[in-house]
């Protein structure tokens, strides 16, 4: 007799490892891959986190911490929201967590019961649906337009309310993944207004404040002290790998979070969170990675129409350039394999994140070096080219 299997576990794959996977063969055959296909910063943790875990580790020093964190780290998260922001956070009401993804289970596990509805707006981060759905959450997926910059907005809730029933909560990533749009603080306002009036939780997605363009993005936290902020180490602190995230949750949550966690993770780990302690004293080095981005982002604004990706959602922030292929394609995984194929530049279709329309948009991430941008733009201006002349041979 077989055993049972989880249907916990029959959530869709994450599509970008599948071209991860694609560039990698490529790459062991010794062709040339241009990686556009994650989003992962090209820089390493900066020089002063990296010289704080090396002194950590020669001192021997890396027991459990307590479940919320580090409680130096959390004063100087704290801080950051004073010095970055403007208005003040109290220490209590930060969590230290294992990346932003252990974050989304700590604040979906203590803000929502299976069965609650939460909405979110699509194209957007795909393991938020797939983790709410894993734990008996029912996602409401929101189908937002370019005109709304693919954000959420009032109407689209109460279009999803009338159509399925009360909303429990709300997602919102701003700068998103994978737009890069942003909303403003009227925009904000909006929604934390209509969600106040409504009973609606906000959890705010944060983890690309700091890589913006022209604006600085606006937390939540100015506009409702309800809402929960995740935030990370991974983006504007290149620390991917090092799996350290942050939440700050309203203070009546904080012991639901704290049990939560201290059951399903114990502790952020220790030598991750010297090394982010120290990593808000590198801001020369991160704002030297951000005027990267941004030069890599005028690049791609100027070369992909040249390449026939002339609808670009508005890139406000983030690393990621995300294009409508109306009249191009309606295939975008076929059309992101032929790309590598024959051009060697890596990109993610956008059915990863937006399973209703996603086969007419695909997502390219500037986060790499300079070389790797210029070097995938010119790759696909070149195969237009080609692509046009064998048109016209037929």
């Amino acid at each position: 007799m077989a055993l049972k299997v989880s249907g916990r576990g029959s959530i869709p794959p994450f599509i970008v490892m599948d071209v991860v996977r694609a560039a990698a063969e490529r790459e062991f055959e010794r062709r040339a891959v241009y990686h556009m296909e994650i989003g992962q910063p090209g820089t390493p943790a900066p020089e002063g986190a990296r010289r704080a875990a090396h002194e950590a580790i020669d001192r021997q020093d890396l027991g459990y911490t307590v479940a919320l964190g580090d409680a130096g780290l959390r004063a100087r998260i704290a801080r950051h929201y004073r010095e970055y922001y403007g208005f003040e956070v109290d220490r209590s009401r930060v969590v230290v967590t294992t990346g932003s993804s252990a974050g989304f289970v700590l604040a979906f596990l203590a803000a929502f019961d299976a069965g609650d509805r939460v909405a979110l707006a699509i194209p957007g981060y795909p393991c938020y649906r797939h983790t709410l759905s894993a734990l008996g959450i029912e996602p409401v997926l929101l189908l937002a337009e370019a005109e709304d910059r693919f954000q959420p907005t009032p109407e689209l809730i109460e279009t999803a309310v009338a159509a399925g029933g009360p909303i429990d909560g709300l997602i919102v990533a701003s700068p998103s993944n994978p737009a890069g749009t942003m909303l403003d603080r009227d925009a904000m306002a909006a929604l934390t207004a209509y969600c106040g009036s409504n009973g609606i939780r906000m959890v705010s997605d944060e983890i690309y404040h700091g890589i913006t363009y022209g604006r600085r993005a606006v937390t939540v936290l100015e506009l409702d002290d309800d809402a929960i902020v995740v935030n990370s180490f991974s983006k504007y602190y290149s620390m991917t790998g090092w799996r350290l995230g942050w939440m700050v949750v309203p203070e009546d949550m904080v012991r639901a979070v704290e049990c939560v966690s201290q059951n399903l993770f114990l502790s952020p780990p220790t030598l991750s969170q010297v090394a982010a302690l120290a990593a808000f004293d590198c801001t020369d080095e991160l704002e030297g990675n951000v005027a990267r981005y941004a030069a890599n982002r005028e690049r791609l604004v100027g070369e992909l129409p040249k390449a026939g990706f002339r609808r670009l959602a508005p890139i406000d922030g983030a690393f990621y350039a995300y294009a409508d292929l109306e009249g191009v394609t309606g295939d975008s995984v076929a059309f992101c394999r032929r790309i590598l194929d024959e051009t060697g530049v890596a990109a993610t279709p956008g059915l990863d994140f937006d399973p209703v329309r996603g086969r007419r948009f695909m997502r390219f991430s500037f986060a790499g070096s300079e070389e790797t941008v210029a070097g995938a733009a010119a790759a696909l201006i070149q195969w237009k080219r080609q692509r046009a002349v064998v048109g016209q041979g037929r």
